[in-house]
């Protein structure tokens, strides 16, 4: 049993009674004329099927203890292989999902329906679909649609979201997944290194923004995480600037919030060095105070601990701190954001909400930081954390951040 069979027994074992569970993989929205946006799979999608084509669905149901799984796909279409390639085979999808049942995507709905009508007699028929909807007038998604069709057509049937459980399980990473992270991190290491080697003054954010693209270019990375913030100078103190098209100065620092993926699980890391390869006595004093807090955060990670709580010793720490170093007013002036969220498929990855503790198998990202805007000076250091029985590894403890070992490697010939 392949790791995304064993997610669907898993998943469907948490679930009572009779009951059917439908996915989508998406489809790229067009952007202008017959030109796509960029094709990203639904990740819940991906999780359970490892597959990570257009327009294909999952469907598996139990109904009277008898379980079954199918997928549905797109038929091969030899025009279309010739202008843009072949559409993944039968076989192929059934090599990396694990499941035998392959049919075409065109019959989904008469699956359904036979699925609806054995079931109706049974009274407790559930159905479950991925309602997951960031913003109130987002774009409708497959399940979205699929859903006003089941309501058309079969009003009594209920209706349920299946993203509460898949939540839970991906919340707790296997072996595969954090295999996965620490290779999305290696390559991030390899990038942010040709960065702080790149950098000078004169040179634009957007070169520097290139240069890490370039070496996830190099190592077959076709994704990043998220958009590359790469702020200099007082740029850095906007938590999610995005221009990155400034010309860096010297005796300003650089703050880089970036990541690699692989196999779709990402990497999330923050850097900040001098442009010029040396921190000035203040920086290295405000840098100081940011290292620091990130320790007491990585020494307290453990399972039991609320993610708030994390943060609430950060702020109690810089609340004795910034005095100290003329930095009067109230905390939230200089440090505006959470110290922590989960990682996995998504940067911003699925958690257990408001309050929710941590548990073994967590990944989380660890970044305070501290942003004065008067100064010219933003901060931010950011390490992924794995959370094991009792307490935190460092998925990331190569990547430099100790003030001399950024000013050496900087400064190497």
């Amino acid at each position: 049993m392949n790791r995304y069979s064993k997610r669907r027994e898993d998943l469907l074992g948490s679930l009572e009674g009779n009951v059917a569970v439908l996915l989508f993989s998406g489809k790229a929205p067009l952007r202008s004329e017959d030109e796509a946006y960029e094709y990203s799979v639904n990740r819940n999608f991906y999780y359970l099927t490892g597959l990570d084509k257009e327009d294909m669905a999952l469907l598996i149901y139990r109904i009277n203890g008898l379980v079954r799984q199918r997928l549905f796909i797109l038929p091969y279409d030899e025009t279309l292989a010739r202008w843009v390639g072949g559409r993944m085979s039968k076989e192929e999808a059934t090599e990396i999902s694990g499941i035998e049942d392959v049919a075409e995507r065109g019959d989904l709905d008469g699956t359904v329906a036979s699925i609806l009508n054995r079931g109706r007699g049974l009274g407790d028929l559930s159905f479950y679909l991925d309602f997951w909807h960031y913003t109130m007038d987002q774009e409708w998604a497959d399940s979205i649609g699929y859903a006003k069709k089941l309501n058309n057509n079969y009003p009594y049937l209920e209706l349920k979201d299946i993203f509460p459980q898949l939540t839970k399980m991906r919340l707790v990473k296997d072996e595969d997944e954090i295999n996965e992270i620490r290779k999305a991190i290696h390559i991030t290491d390899l990038g942010i290194r040709q960065m702080m080697r790149t950098s000078k003054p004169g040179l634009n954010e957007m070169t520097m923004e290139g240069v890490f693209n370039f070496v996830l270019a190099q190592s077959l990375c076709r994704n990043n995480a998220f958009k590359t913030i790469a702020a200099s100078g007082e740029r850095a103190t906007i938590l999610h600037y995005s221009d990155n098209d400034q010309y860096m100065k010297d005796g300003e620092l650089f703050l880089c919030d970036l990541g690699a993926t692989h196999g779709y699980y990402c990497a999330d890391i923050s850097r900040t060095f001098p442009v010029n390869g040396k921190f000035s006595d203040r920086q290295k004093q405000i840098y100081q105070l940011v290292l620091n807090a990130q320790k007491i955060v990585e020494e307290n990670a453990k399972p039991g601990v609320k993610v708030r709580d994390l943060n609430q010793m950060v702020i109690d720490y810089y609340k004795e701190e910034l005095p100290k170093i003329d930095l009067n007013e109230d905390v939230s002036e200089y440090y505006f954001h959470g110290v922590s969220h989960h990682l996995g498929l998504d940067t911003h990855d699925v958690d257990g909400g408001l309050g929710s503790v941590l548990e073994a198998g967590n990944v989380i990202t660890n970044e305070p930081g501290l942003y004065i805007s008067d100064e010219g000076i933003g901060i931010r250091i950011e390490d992924d954390l794995l959370i094991t029985e009792d307490g935190c590894e460092v998925l990331s403890k190569q990547i430099i951040k100790q003030i001399d070992e950024i000013e050496s490697y900087m400064n190497k010939g």
